[in-house]
C-alpha cells in the first residue's frame, strides 16, 4: 500500500505500482465502444498509461489534453487515459475537447486498479484511481512509473515520455 495526499490529507492506495524492469500486469478495460481494451490490443507498441481519478476534474482533464498534444509526435506508441469514469463520460469529454491522439479506457468493471496498485482505499475519493503514469516498452517491460504524491498535481510528462 502506498500513501499519497489529497489536499494535503493522506489517502492510501490498494498496493504499489509495478516495479521498473518487471513485466507489466496484463489488463482488460472497457473502451469507448464498450468493448474490451486489453494488453494484447497494444502488442509490440510502447504504451503510456495515464491513470487518474476522473476526467471531470481540472487536473485530470489537463493530463489528458497534455498527453494528447504530446502523443501526436510519438512513433510506435499508444497513450491510454484510464479512469473509473464510464466510457460515456470519457467520450463526451474527448469529443468536446477534440482529443484524437490518445485513447480512453474505463476501469469500472475490471481489476486494473488492484492489479496496478492504484485504487484509492480511503478518503473522499475512495473507490477511484490515484493519479499515476506507467510507461511500458514494446517488449512488455515497465520502463517508468510515477505515483503522483499529491492527487491535485499533474504528472511529470517529461520523465514519462523520456522513458520511451
Amino acid at each position: 500500500m502506498a500513501e499519497v495526499t489529497l489536499g494535503g490529507n493522506p489517502v492510501h492506495t490498494s498496493g504499489d505500482l509495478p516495479q521498473v524492469g518487471s513485466t507489466a500486469p496484463s489488463f482488460t478495460l472497457t473502451g469507448a465502444d464498450l468493448g474490451d481494451v486489453s494488453t494484447s490490443s497494444f502488442e509490440g507498441k510502447n504504451l503510456v498509461l495515464n491513470i487518474f481519478p476522473s476526467v471531470d476534474t481540472p487536473t485530470c482533464a489537463a493530463s489528458v489534453r497534455t498527453f494528447n498534444e504530446r502523443a501526436a509526435d510519438l512513433d510506435n506508441t499508444a497513450v491510454v487515459c484510464i479512469s473509473a469514469d464510464l466510457p460515456f463520460a470519457q467520450g463526451r469529454f474527448c469529443g468536446a475537447e477534440g482529443i484524437e491522439n490518445v485513447s480512453t479506457a474505463s476501469s469500472f468493471r475490471s481489476s486494473f486498479g488492484d492489479d496496478f496498485g492504484v485504487n484509492l482505499t480511503d478518503g473522499p475519493l475512495a473507490g477511484v484511481l490515484a493519479r499515476a503514469v506507467v510507461v511500458v516498452g514494446a517488449d512488455g517491460t515497465v520502463k517508468h512509473t510515477e505515483l503522483v504524491s499529491e492527487i491535485a498535481n499533474e504528472p511529470d510528462y517529461d520523465a514519462a515520455l523520456g522513458a520511451l
